[in-house]
Order: C-alpha cells, then sequence, then structure tokens
C-alpha cells in the first residue's frame, strides 16, 4: 500500500524544505555575482564606452579623443547607444545565471525578479 506522504517513492516534506533552502542559497549566491559584475557597452566602434555594474550602475565613461569633434548629439546618442549595450550585456549575463539556476535557457525578454 502507497503511503501519499512520507512513502519511499515520494520525497517528504523534509526534503522538499531542503531542496528550497538550497536554491533560496544558490540565488543569493547569483544576485551577488550580478551585483558584483562588470561590463562594458560601447558604441560607435568603440569611440564610446561605459562601464556598468550589474546593479546597472554607470561606473566610468570612456570617450575616444576623436570623439569630442563631433555634434553634442552624435556624442548624446552614441552614449545612450553604450548605456544601452551594458544594460544588455547584463540582462543577457543574469538571464544566464537565473536560467542555469532553474536548468533553463530563459528567452530573450523575459522578465526577472528586480528588473
Amino acid at each position: 500500500m502507497n503511503k501519499p506522504f512520507g512513502g519511499s517513492e515520494k520525497p517528504g516534506l523534509g526534503d522538499l524544505m531542503k531542496k528550497a533552502q538550497e536554491m533560496q542559497k544558490k540565488m543569493q549566491e547569483i544576485q551577488k555575482q550580478i551585483a558584483e559584475m562588470e561590463v562594458t557597452g560601447q558604441s560607435g566602434g568603440g569611440l564610446v564606452k561605459i562601464l556598468m555594474s550589474g546593479q546597472h550602475y554607470a561606473k566610468r565613461v570612456i570617450l575616444d579623443p576623436s570623439i569630442l569633434k563631433e555634434e553634442k548629439t552624435i556624442i548624446e546618442d552614441l552614449m545612450a547607444a553604450a548605456i544601452n549595450d551594458a544594460a544588455d550585456k547584463i540582462e543577457k549575463s543574469t538571464r544566464e545565471k537565473m536560467g542555469a539556476l532553474a536548468g533553463i535557457k530563459l528567452p530573450d525578454g523575459f522578465d526577472l525578479p528586480g528588473s
């Protein structure tokens, strides 16, 4: 006779709680890795670079001196594109790390907790 709870074929509540705690610990580790991550977004063939943290904070802006001869609007557009490139890299890395935790590949555009 099969026992509905605690039978040898099915995991018990203790096992489920242990797995949930393990997953929570892994999630915290991944969140820490993401927070400590740094990426460089760039545009204009590398004329504009933005160093950004995993928490989406711009840490440094690097402009090739030759770009300073361009019009202000061009520089602004290139800076925005570099910021977007860095943010996209963070999101892609986050999807990969979170997907690895769940054992799946999350699709582009998948909304992540906290984003």
